[in-house]
Protein backbone atom coordinates (compact mmCIF):
# COMPACT_ATOMS: atom_id res chain seq x y z
CA UNK A 1 0.00 0.00 0.00
CA UNK A 2 1.31 3.45 -0.81
CA UNK A 3 2.30 5.56 2.14
CA UNK A 4 2.77 2.54 4.39
CA UNK A 5 6.21 2.34 5.91
CA UNK A 6 7.84 -1.06 6.20
CA UNK A 7 9.20 -1.78 9.67
CA UNK A 8 13.00 -2.00 9.94
CA UNK A 9 13.75 -5.73 10.45
CA UNK A 10 16.61 -5.03 12.87
CA UNK A 11 14.44 -2.73 15.01
CA UNK A 12 11.74 -5.42 15.04
CA UNK A 13 14.31 -8.02 16.09
CA UNK A 14 15.77 -5.89 18.90
CA UNK A 15 12.32 -4.80 20.06
CA UNK A 16 11.13 -8.40 20.19
CA UNK A 17 14.23 -9.44 22.14
CA UNK A 18 13.75 -6.65 24.67
CA UNK A 19 10.04 -7.42 25.12
CA UNK A 20 10.80 -11.10 25.69
CA UNK A 21 13.48 -10.18 28.24
CA UNK A 22 11.03 -7.88 30.00
CA UNK A 23 8.37 -10.63 30.08
CA UNK A 24 10.83 -12.94 31.88
CA UNK A 25 11.90 -10.16 34.27
CA UNK A 26 15.48 -9.91 32.98
CA UNK A 27 17.66 -7.49 34.91
CA UNK A 28 19.19 -4.31 33.45
CA UNK A 29 18.73 -4.91 29.73
CA UNK A 30 20.98 -2.75 27.56
CA UNK A 31 21.64 -2.43 23.84
CA UNK A 32 25.17 -1.70 22.64
CA UNK A 33 24.81 -0.16 19.19
CA UNK A 34 27.86 -0.68 16.97
CA UNK A 35 26.26 0.54 13.74
CA UNK A 36 28.41 3.69 13.58
CA UNK A 37 31.66 1.85 14.34
CA UNK A 38 33.69 0.46 11.44
CA UNK A 39 34.88 -3.14 11.36
CA UNK A 40 32.62 -4.66 13.98
CA UNK A 41 31.38 -8.23 13.78
CA UNK A 42 27.74 -7.22 14.31
CA UNK A 43 25.51 -4.15 14.61
CA UNK A 44 24.35 -4.63 18.19
CA UNK A 45 24.66 -6.57 21.41
CA UNK A 46 21.61 -6.97 23.62
CA UNK A 47 22.71 -7.76 27.17
CA UNK A 48 20.85 -8.64 30.36
CA UNK A 49 21.19 -10.86 33.40
CA UNK A 50 19.07 -13.13 35.53
CA UNK A 51 19.18 -14.17 39.16
CA UNK A 52 19.75 -17.89 38.64
CA UNK A 53 20.65 -20.55 36.13
CA UNK A 54 16.95 -21.36 35.78
CA UNK A 55 16.02 -17.75 35.02
CA UNK A 56 18.89 -17.27 32.55
CA UNK A 57 17.83 -20.41 30.71
CA UNK A 58 14.16 -19.34 30.74
CA UNK A 59 15.01 -15.89 29.35
CA UNK A 60 17.08 -17.43 26.55
CA UNK A 61 14.47 -20.02 25.57
CA UNK A 62 11.70 -17.42 25.59
CA UNK A 63 13.72 -14.96 23.51
CA UNK A 64 14.29 -17.65 20.88
CA UNK A 65 10.57 -18.55 20.82
CA UNK A 66 9.38 -14.95 20.60
CA UNK A 67 11.88 -13.99 17.89
CA UNK A 68 10.78 -17.00 15.83
CA UNK A 69 7.10 -16.00 16.21
CA UNK A 70 7.69 -12.32 15.39
CA UNK A 71 10.29 -12.58 12.64
CA UNK A 72 10.53 -16.21 11.52
CA UNK A 73 14.26 -16.18 12.36
CA UNK A 74 16.21 -18.96 14.01
CA UNK A 75 19.53 -18.22 15.71
CA UNK A 76 22.64 -18.71 13.58
CA UNK A 77 24.45 -19.97 16.65
CA UNK A 78 23.76 -20.44 20.35
CA UNK A 79 25.91 -21.61 23.23
CA UNK A 80 26.14 -21.70 27.00
CA UNK A 81 22.94 -23.61 27.75
CA UNK A 82 24.89 -26.39 29.54
CA UNK A 83 25.57 -24.35 32.69
CA UNK A 84 23.62 -21.16 31.87
CA UNK A 85 26.17 -18.79 33.37
CA UNK A 86 26.48 -16.90 30.07
CA UNK A 87 24.21 -17.77 27.17
CA UNK A 88 25.02 -16.33 23.76
CA UNK A 89 22.42 -16.26 20.98
CA UNK A 90 23.65 -15.05 17.58
CA UNK A 91 21.24 -13.66 14.99
CA UNK A 92 24.01 -12.37 12.71
CA UNK A 93 23.75 -8.59 13.03
CA UNK A 94 22.40 -8.84 16.59
CA UNK A 95 24.06 -10.93 19.31
CA UNK A 96 22.35 -11.56 22.64
CA UNK A 97 24.25 -12.10 25.90
CA UNK A 98 22.27 -13.39 28.88
CA UNK A 99 24.33 -13.70 32.03
CA UNK A 100 24.05 -14.69 35.63
CA UNK A 101 24.79 -11.49 37.57
CA UNK A 102 28.29 -12.46 38.77
CA UNK A 103 29.41 -13.37 35.24
CA UNK A 104 28.02 -10.12 33.84
CA UNK A 105 29.98 -8.11 36.40
CA UNK A 106 33.13 -10.12 35.71
CA UNK A 107 33.08 -9.78 31.91
CA UNK A 108 31.60 -6.25 31.91
CA UNK A 109 30.90 -6.12 28.18
CA UNK A 110 29.48 -2.61 28.55
CA UNK A 111 32.92 -1.32 29.60
CA UNK A 112 34.82 -3.56 27.20
CA UNK A 113 32.79 -2.14 24.28
CA UNK A 114 32.73 1.39 25.72
CA UNK A 115 32.97 3.02 22.29
CA UNK A 116 29.52 1.68 21.35
CA UNK A 117 26.40 3.79 21.71
CA UNK A 118 24.82 2.40 24.88
CA UNK A 119 21.04 2.41 25.03
CA UNK A 120 19.81 1.73 28.55
CA UNK A 121 16.43 0.13 28.91
CA UNK A 122 13.94 0.20 31.77
CA UNK A 123 15.59 -1.37 34.79
CA UNK A 124 13.76 -4.19 36.50
CA UNK A 125 15.49 -4.10 39.87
Amino acid sequence: MPGRKKKDPQKLLIGTILEAMKDKIAKNPVVLDFSKIKSTVCDAFVICHGNSRTQVDAIAQYVIEEVKKATGLNPWHKEGFENAEWILIDYGDVVIHIFQEERRKFYNLERLWGDANTILMETTE
